[in-house]
């Protein structure tokens, strides 16, 4: 589902997510939020060396532990709950379209909406409660935000889905920041917001309106197609798939106006079957904006709700809002400028509004090479760095080239990044500077000037590590044979 899904996508498909244990909460509550954001200073702390201290719990740690402090310095911030910030909008839209469109027979909401749930979940909410493999991919500590071995920041939504079916609900959407390594884009944030939607049908909600419609089951003993589980109907599989397809193109057709183009792409993830993606013709352009599907039975079966058939979407809010207000870049979501906050402050949260650029300033390119310093080294590892010292300037983060010297068997990478200050005026130190990186990257490596292999060429014969890695108050050239201006 959109961002969401994206990160269980396997091999030829595309991407989704599921659920943590949240006990206790009433059936009978409509709206679980806790708009009360937790101010990020007081969100999380190191005790000591050996524990971290979150939303007012202490987590040891271990060999698995990779949350930065920067990282956690997100955790509380809750973007999605401030009022008139743009993913506020979007979750608002489409809490007024569900809220106005389904309700219950006494007139109330059919969906419940759950936006304060907290983002430390154990691993077995965020993977096993899903039906997803061990040896999965999507486990990988490269790619996820590990507090220890049993306990991790979101990676989706969908870490609540068992959690909230199991305490009885049959309708709800679940509003959260979730957390993923990832590449350095403008389209990728280690911290994003998603959207989760699940729906529950028993035997008579599902057939009621349909012509002896008493006459048919949810369930019989048959085989896995392409089309169905082996555990349901054909009949309905085709009407819980019609009902999500009809749901989700309303609510897309409520946000971007009528007259959208939908298509759907058949897909896999590992907690629903069938599964597809939804693309919407946006001005003139294809785009991917989530993905759904007919839930595992086994996972309905495993939360207690073994006498229902089910689908669940996840959408990411970045994706629509970087759609629908035509925003270039997903930092600026974390922005605090005045300038970029007021052009969301509208009367009607389905109000147009196009976002109108704050920066004069082009984006400053420059080129960095580096030794690998072991074989466990991934580069996600490079990604964090380059975040924890550029923060949000840094806009992408692109390999340029790699050499393995045949003697040493040493390989280096030249990585080149460019730094885009949309909500900054450079002056003096504001912008990263090379070195910076460069010292950084040095003493996490352990690397020395004297190296053997220190004088290295490239492929135009130029020396490759003098040009890229300065001594501290040399000049670092952007570009070979153009002198890096000294006050950066």
């Amino acid at each position: 589902m959109a961002m969401l899904w994206k990160f269980m996508r396997v091999a030829r498909y595309s991407k989704t997510a599921l659920p943590p244990k949240v006990r206790g909460i009433p059936v009978h509550s409509r709206h679980f939020s806790s708009s009360k954001s937790v101010p990020s200073d007081f969100a999380a702390s190191t005790t000591c060396l050996n524990t971290v201290e979150l939303l007012g719990k202490s987590y040891p740690q271990d060999d698995y532990s990779n949350v930065t402090e920067k990282i956690l310095s997100k955790v509380g911030k809750n973007l999605h709950n401030k009022k008139h910030h743009p993913l506020w909008l979007i979750k608002e839209q489409v809490k007024d379209h569900f809220y106005k469109q389904y309700t219950g027979r006494r007139g109330t909401p059919l969906f419940s909406v759950y936006d304060g749930l907290s983002p430390v979940v154990t691993v077995q909410q965020n993977f096993d409660s899903l039906l997803i493999p061990q040896n999965h991919a999507s486990r990988k500590k490269e790619d996820n935000y590990y507090l220890n071995r049993d306990h991790m920041l979101r990676a989706h939504t969908s870490a609540h889905q068992w959690d909230l079916i199991h305490s009885g609900l049959d309708a709800f959407l679940a509003v959260g920041d979730v957390y993923r390594r990832d590449t350095i884009d403008n389209t990728h944030y280690p911290v994003f917001h998603q959207m989760e939607g699940v729906r529950l049908f028993s035997c008579h909600e599902l057939f009621s309106n349909i012509k002896d419609g008493e006459s048919f089951q949810l369930f019989e003993q048959g085989h896995r197609t392409a089309h169905k589980q082996e555990c349901h109907t054909m009949e309905a599989v085709r009407l819980v798939e019609f009902n999500l397809k009809q749901v989700l193109t309303k609510l897309m057709t409520h946000i971007f106006g009528d007259g959208l183009q939908v298509r759907w792409v058949d897909c896999y993830f590992p907690f629903t079957h069938p599964s597809f993606e939804m693309e919407i013709n946006f001005q003139g352009e294809w785009l991917e904006v989530l993905g759904c599907g007919v839930m595992e039975q086994q996972l309905v079966n495993s939360a207690g709700a073994q006498d229902k058939i089910g689908w669940a979407f996840g959408l990411g809010l970045e994706r629509l809002a970087m759609i629908l207000y035509d925003i270039p870049d997903i930092r600026l979501f974390w922005s605090e400028d005045e300038r970029f906050l007021k052009q969301f402050i509208v009367p009607h949260i389905c109000q147009k509004i196009k976002f109108q650029p704050l920066s004069r300033y082009p984006p400053l390119i420059n080129d960095i090479s580096f030794w690998l310093p072991s074989e466990t080294y991934s580069k996600n590892d490079f990604y964090e760095l380059a975040r924890t010292i550029g923060g949000d300037l840094i806009e992408k983060v692109v390999l340029l080239d790699e050499f393995t010297h045949p003697k040493v068997c040493s390989r280096i990478f030249t990585q080149a990044y460019v730094a885009t200050p949309h909500c900054q005026i450079i002056s003096g130190n504001t912008m990263l500077s090379p070195i910076q990186v460069q010292q950084s990257w040095s003493r996490t490596t352990d690397m020395h000037r004297d190296d053997p292999v220190h004088n290295i060429q490239d492929k135009e014969g130029q020396p490759l590590l003098p040009y890229c890695l300065p001594s501290p108050g040399e000049d670092f050239n952007a570009e070979r044979g153009a002198s890096y201006p000294s006050s950066y």
